[in-house]
């Protein structure tokens, strides 16, 4: 357990001297989903998974905004004492791997986005209300989906606005990835998030088509079966395969004179 503010971090470490990879979980999420892809890649990797507040075993907080993960990340490479780790973020988790990269580049090897980010959220007090009534409805069902890693021990109104923040994070995005200097490999899935229709998620993909044209650090690895929610439980060999990819690029670049 790793003290942060008014928190404390479940954090789990391989240790080793292998190379480092620090996986951040999808906005409600804990560090158990990450389980497949750690196997795929072995014991000769130093893995790294944490908690964010209220997720899986870590403590609650007062705060849940995004720059509070911003600062969790920092206290977990610190402790750890992790330097030009390998970010491996899933969907919310992808979001904060780009913009601690775009913060402190040279601080990360690269980054691995799951799933995400895309340049595109819902911006409008329409799609936050959508937000707001999605989790209200639902609210019933958190304390069942927090069993599986699914949910944080959080209030129905607390998990709508983490959502709505990394909604507005999103649609602010592509400056971001335009001047994003370190490399991003991107593991893209297929079908529905939960709560969203009429192909949205599909349209939200395709944003990311005009970035890739422009910035040479940016690049789709892979395209799998499964959807915004069970990518990594699904296509844990894609996501391991882009990271090993990812890892002989950022050695070959360090190679370099």
């Amino acid at each position: 357990m790793l003290p942060v503010e008014d928190t404390a971090l479940a954090v789990t470490d391989t240790g080793g001297t292998g190379t480092p990879v620090v996986y951040l979980n999808g906005s409600y999420a804990s560090q158990r989903h990450w389980r497949p892809v750690i196997d795929d890649l072995g014991p000769r990797w130093r893995h790294i998974t944490y908690d964010e507040r209220a997720r899986g075993r870590s403590k609650r907080s007062a705060d849940y905004s995004f720059e509070a993960c911003v600062r969790d990340l920092d206290a977990v490479l610190k402790a750890r004492g992790l330097e030009r780790p390998l970010l491996v973020g899933w969907s919310y988790g992808a979001l904060l791997g780009v913009h601690w990269a775009a913060r402190h580049p040279d601080r990360v090897a690269g980054v691995v986005g799951v799933d995400g980010p895309y340049p595109a959220g819902w911006t409008d007090e329409a799609g936050h209300e959508r937000i707001r009534r999605l989790f209200r409805t639902y609210r019933w069902a958190l304390p069942i989906a927090r069993l599986a890693g699914n949910a944080a021990r959080m209030s129905a109104e607390q998990h709508a606005e983490v959502s709505i923040e990394a909604h507005l994070l999103h649609a602010a995005l592509e400056p971001i990835l335009d001047g994003l200097t370190v490399p991003l490999r991107y593991v893209v899935a297929s079908g529905e998030a939960l709560g969203s229709k009429n192909d949205e998620q599909a349209q939200m993909r395709l944003t990311i088509n005009p970035v890739l044209a422009r910035n040479p650090n940016l690049a789709i690895a892979a395209k799998v079966g499964g959807n915004h929610g069970s990518i990594v439980r699904k296509d844990f060999h894609a996501i391991a395969e882009t990271t090993r990819a990812l890892a002989a690029l950022t050695r070959e670049g360090r190679r370099e004179p």
